[in-house]
């Protein structure tokens, strides 16, 4: 399982170092030390926690009408949060800071990239669709 430093935690939470340092020293955020004495998340815990971050701030976060500028960029790296197989078929979704990427491949493909909760993976899209919005000034 990966452990991330503190500067890649935050990297991948979208949020700066103090603030992970804050959640660590809090308690919200478990952490633990590597072999040479610094603190690290492991993948498992961070990928659970950046899920419930998600979570909770769907809520808090209603969609403003009034939207600057948008466009996605192709490449969300993050944090893979959840992994369902069957027997054909996996479902993986990918948490790159406050996007939720989700992606549907062969069970065959998730199994040999290792996927599961806490891998660091970059989700690649590719769209013959892609919405663009420039809202009124």
């Amino acid at each position: 399982m990966p452990d991330f430093r503190i500067r890649q935690a935050a990297e991948l939470l979208g949020v700066s170092d103090d603030t992970v340092r804050r959640w660590i020293d809090s308690g919200r955020l478990p952490s633990g030390l590597d072999g040479a004495g610094r603190r690290v998340v492991a993948g498992e815990a961070l990928a659970a926690f950046a899920r419930e971050q998600a979570q909770a701030q769907a809520g808090q976060r209603p969609r403003s009408e009034r939207v600057v500028a948008e466009s996605a960029r192709n490449r969300f790296t993050g944090l893979v949060t959840r992994v369902v197989r069957d027997t054909v078929m996996a479902q993986v979704e990918i948490q790159a800071g406050p996007f939720r990427v989700v992606s549907l491949m062969s069970r065959e493909a998730a199994d040999d990239l290792g996927l599961h909760p806490g891998v660091l993976a970059v989700a690649s899209v590719k769209s013959t669709n892609v919405v663009v919005e420039i809202p009124e000034s």
